[in-house]
């Protein structure tokens, strides 16, 4: 069984900073790509940010030059530093990750329970 658990959401307001968690723990045999996504009310879910295994990323255009992805593959984490935070970044932040618990299974893609951001103006 794998579990995939956010953690640093919050309350601020617009312009201070947040940094997200997600740690994957369980039956891990090896971990791919690890992103995060949103979805604000009455929104669809939407991409964030991504980040492969050897460290390249890709960014939501909304976000660019303002959230930093990284992970520790050390610690099956991920990581979003989200600073100049607006008021149309609020949501429920979902962490995710393609994930293989054996050699001989097929990766998939698991999910965070969610975090909730909200910035204020």
């Amino acid at each position: 069984q794998v579990r995939l658990v956010e953690s640093g959401g919050g309350l601020v307001q617009a312009g201070e900073s947040l940094r997200l968690s997600c740690a994957a723990s369980g039956s891990i045999f090896s971990i791919n790509v690890m992103g995060w996504h949103r979805q604000a009310p009455g929104k669809q879910r939407e991409l964030v940010a991504v980040i492969t295994g050897g460290g390249d990323t890709t960014y939501a255009d909304s976000v660019k030059g303002r959230f930093t992805i990284s992970r520790d593959n050390a610690k099956n984490t991920v990581y979003l530093q989200m600073n100049s935070l607006k008021p149309e970044d609020t949501a429920v932040y979902y962490c995710n990750a393609e994930i293989r618990t054996a050699i001989m299974v097929a990766r998939r893609p698991y999910w965070g329970q969610g975090t909730q951001v909200t910035v204020s103006s």
